[in-house]
């Protein structure tokens, strides 16, 4: 029982519904209506209501009635808020241009006076009124002395160092270059020792392949003198003869000949030299006197093999800047020590790298560092030589890692605990007369001191000033050519606020460019002039209404050139290219604008004159980026305003536009009437100073219309019969047909969405004209049927009549096409040898006759409100005369060949 009285109140509840949902919508006010989401929300909610009522007491019929009453009341109360709602958008309808005006000074004046909504009564540097004390006990933060410990704490915070690894392999590349050179000079001076250490000890080797030449010559001739002595028996060995005046470690001397008996020097207190003697002496005992020829020789390829060596590491010295071989230990060493000490270097290297070496490290410590560690690793006797080595090639190889730093200098800088300075009740804050500082301000607004005010008196001058402007910008606009629509107008404000809009964000690189460019392109040269001539004087007033603006004038005269540049020259360019290279214009402009205001204000020849140029780079690129900006924004702002440019209207006007296709493929003759008329209207608009682009597009759509019914229109019949003779027999339906191209066309137009401005020829080129031949028909029945009745409105166009002197050129165009075809026929019927036509038609026949139809047309009034005046009638007439004779000018009349000529020639 309860379900089915659920069910039938339910039922109740949607019918209701539904016939108020129906209502709404057959008087259109459903989905005009802003609140009409909100109503469906209550009702739902009013439904879930109704349920939950139900159920918890079903039986109680006055509880249902008063559920149904306030129903009532609440779609009454609905009804009478959307009434209200209805009448105040309808006012704001009807006053929408004052709205704009209002919207426009608000706007303007609340981004250009932001700042004058929150100014402080106290000022830091300004003395203060009276003595303020503090109202209670309370420990306020220093935040400026918080902030330099942190600060300080993070700049002293240890620095995270890394290792380099490009340096480290730098580092190994020298160190192996270095090795392989010493390798190399090895390689040249032989294997060391070059023969058995038991016969010749290592240090008799190195003596006997280093000694000076004097001293090796003196040592041979011992060598012989000890061998002849023993051959005479005598046990003495005599070594010395003179003297000698040269030191034993005299400097090295060219190899020469024997010394002569004379030039002998004695060689005796020399341990080395007296040492290789004996061993060879030695050595001449133990084996036969052969062998010691061949060691004496062995000895002597030796030592040239050395004084090569020796030249050739004197001459890597010189190209080595570090003193590397300072010392001839090189050559020295045992060719096992000399492995050993390979190793020892590298692995020293290895690990004081691995440890890692600093900037600014002192040379005393890396070398005690270096020696440290060569201990472990080489001999003792190549310490030095291994030392200098390292020391040349090891370069500091720890770099800062700087977000490790950063880090660790975060986390040293938060762990500082805020400055806090404590203030009693009733201590003395600032004295009257004293100036207000920043920490005294930073009190005064702990403590809600500080009293905050709007400064309506700027704001108001500020408003005078915008209003000034604005009305400025009404005259002019009043004086142009362009009518500018209410969302002409918004656009305009949207983007002159784009330019004072983003410097409160600190971006100086405003807007200026874009604003030139799309109001230029948009509404022309004289417009976009006016709005950037007015903007700029605004800007630079500011401060002297006590309004900072974080602009420099240099920026601001720097964007206000390229925006009039852009102003002037956008409107003049067919393509998006031409507008990407006047982006490029616009960017010099800017740069050299703001390059030489600061060399006229003598800021480009101070110190900082680098800082200067990269300003100038950074407007420069900021006007190409802004360009680009507006570039990529114009065919959305072409929609969605409803605007038409040059570059559109040249898009549209492209024959490979879809509907364009169509008109040429599925009506070809009315295309071909559509080029003509196109021809003639676009002559008459140059000529009368007109729009001649918005002329050419809107002539090509003008006739879409046709394509409902093409075979209805005698220009596509294509010699065929004509249907309203054949099949209509109707004047009142053909007619209609006709007419109907009007209503079709307007239709295709805004299926594909084309402008407001183009869609105005369809309808406006054929105004409100009678459609002449069908009516006269329908009264020539009328005079034999007396039962029919002919009204003219059936036989006229529904409108509007032209309403700019575009579309009315379009309709004296269209209007005079048919009649000059009809001179063309009859001219080249004549020239084709014709009998029927009797002579050419000459121009002043055909001025005549075009001035009969324009005549006509105005004495129709169907060009009242259109802007074109009496004295352009016969000024239009004449131009499509000239383009008549321009297509169809006289021809060269061939003469007839004969019958066999012809013959023989096909």
């Amino acid at each position: 029982m309860k379900m089915q009285q659920f069910l039938q109140f339910l039922t109740q509840q949607l019918t209701h519904w539904r016939r108020q949902y129906k209502g709404l919508r057959r008087k259109g006010k459903l989905m005009r209506n802003p609140k009409s989401k909100s109503h469906r929300r209550e009702l739902l909610r009013t439904i879930v209501k109704n349920i939950i009522l139900f159920f918890s007491k079903t039986n109680d019929k006055s509880c249902r009635r008063k559920q149904e009453t306030a129903l009532k009341l609440k779609a009454k109360l609905v009804k009478t808020k959307r009434s209200i709602y209805k009448v105040c958008l309808d006012w704001v309808h009807e006053q929408r241009s004052l709205v704009i005006l209002v919207i426009a000074i608000l706007s303007l004046t609340g981004i250009l006076g932001q700042k004058l909504y929150n100014q402080t009564q106290l000022k830091v540097g300004h003395p203060a009124p009276q003595t303020i004390i503090a109202p209670y006990t309370t420990s306020i933060e220093d935040r400026k002395e918080t902030e330099a410990e942190r600060k300080a704490v993070s700049k002293s915070s240890l620095q995270v160092l890394m290792l380099d690894s490009r340096m480290n392999e730098q580092i190994n590349e020298n160190l192996q270059k270095f090795l392989d050179d010493s390798n190399e000079i090895r390689v040249v001076a032989g294997a060391f020792p070059f023969f058995d250490p038991v016969v010749l000890s290592i240090s008799t080797q190195r003596y006997l392949r280093s000694c000076p030449d004097l001293e090796w010559q003196a040592l041979l001739l011992a060598v012989e003198n000890s061998k002849n002595q023993q051959k005479k028996g005598t046990g003495r060995t005599a070594i010395s003869s003179r003297p000698s005046s040269i030191a034993p470690n005299q400097e090295r001397q060219p190899h020469t000949t024997p010394t002569p008996e004379k030039t002998r020097v004695d060689f005796s207190q020399n341990t080395d030299f007296t040492q290789a003697v004996a061993e060879l002496e030695s050595y001449r005992l133990t084996t036969s006197e052969k062998n010691l020829s061949l060691l004496i020789a062995q000895i002597s390829r030796t030592r040239k093999r050395y004084t090569q060596a020796t030249a050739k590491l004197l001459q890597l010295e010189t190209v080595t800047p570090e003193a590397v071989y300072e010392e001839s230990l090189l050559l020295d060493l045992s060719d096992v020590e000399w492995e050993k000490t390979q190793r020892g270097i590298h692995q020293s290297a290895e690990r004081i790298l691995t440890q890692g070496i600093p900037q600014g490290l002192p040379k005393n410590i890396l070398q005690d560092a270096v020696s440290l560690q060569l201990q472990s690793f080489v001999p003792e006797s190549a310490e030095p030589l291994a030392k200098n080595l390292l020391v040349a090639v090891l370069k500091p190889n720890l770099q800062e890692d700087e977000e490790q730093t950063r880090e660790n200098a975060k986390k040293a800088a938060a762990g500082v605990s805020p400055v806090m300075v404590k203030f009693r009740d009733g201590e003395v804050i600032v004295k009257k007369g004293v100036q207000i500082t920043a920490w005294d301000f930073d009190v005064l607004e702990h403590y809600h001191l500080v009293h905050r005010e709007v400064k309506w008196q700027e704001l108001v001058k500020l408003a005078g000033v915008i209003a000034i402007a604005i009305s400025i910008f009404v005259w002019v606009e009043r004086h142009i050519d362009y009518e500018l629509r209410q969302r002409d107008r918004l656009l305009v404000l949207l983007l002159t606020l784009s330019v004072p809009g983003l410097v409160p964000m600190g971006l100086p690189y405003t807007t200026w460019s874009a604003l030139g460019l799309l109001l230029g392109s948009f509404y022309g040269p004289t417009l976009g002039l006016t709005v950037v001539g007015l903007l700029l004087p605004i800007l630079l007033l500011l401060p002297i209404l006590g309004i900072s603006l974080d602009m420099s004038k240099a920026a601001l005269l720097a964007g206000a050139g390229g925006a009039i540049l852009g102003s002037y020259v956008a409107q003049r360019l067919r393509s998006r290219e031409e507008l990407a290279l006047l982006g490029v214009a616009i960017a010099l402009t800017q740069g050299s604008i703001y390059l030489v205001v600061k060399i006229l204000i003598g800021q480009a020849f101070a110190s900082t004159w680098y800082i200067v140029l990269r300003e100038a780079g950074f407007f420069a690129l900021s006007g190409l980026g802004w360009s680009v900006v507006a570039l990529g924004l114009s065919p959305y702002l072409e929609k969605v305003f409803d605007l038409v440019t040059p570059i559109r209207l040249a898009e549209l006007a492209n024959p490979n536009r879809p509907l364009l296709k169509r008109l040429a493929t599925e009506t070809p003759g009315t295309f071909q009437h559509t080029l003509f008329v196109a021809t003639l209207a676009e002559a008459a608009a140059k000529k009368l100073g007109c729009n001649v682009e918005l002329v050419r597009a809107g002539t090509l759509y003008h006739d879409i219309g046709k394509m409902h019914d093409p075979l209805g229109f005698i220009e596509n019949q294509m010699g065929g019969p004509n249907k309203h003779d054949t099949e209509i027999k109707d004047p009142w339906k053909s007619a209609e047909i006709i007419k109907k191209h009007v209503t079709e066309g307007v239709v295709m137009s805004r299926k594909h969405l084309l402008p407001t401005a183009i869609q105005a020829f369809i309808p406006e080129h054929q105004g409100t004209m009678l459609i002449a031949y069908f009516h006269h028909q329908a009264q020539q029945m009328a005079q034999e049927d007396p039962s029919l009745t002919v009204d003219d409105a059936d036989f006229r166009y529904d409108g509007p009549i032209p309403q700019s002197r575009e579309t009315g050129i379009v309709m004296l165009a269209d209007s005079c096409e048919a009649a000059l075809r009809s001179l063309q026929a009859s001219t080249s019927a004549k020239h084709q040898g014709d009998k029927r036509s009797l002579k050419d038609v000459s121009p002043e026949q055909a001025l005549a006759m075009l001035n009969n139809i324009l005549r006509a047309k105005w004495q129709d009034n169907q060009l009242v409100d259109s802007g074109l005046k009496r004295e352009d009638m016969s000024q239009i007439a004449q131009i499509f005369v000239d383009v008549w004779q321009q297509f169809h000018h006289k021809r060269i009349a061939y003469p007839k060949l004969k019958a066999s000529g012809t013959a023989r020639n096909s």
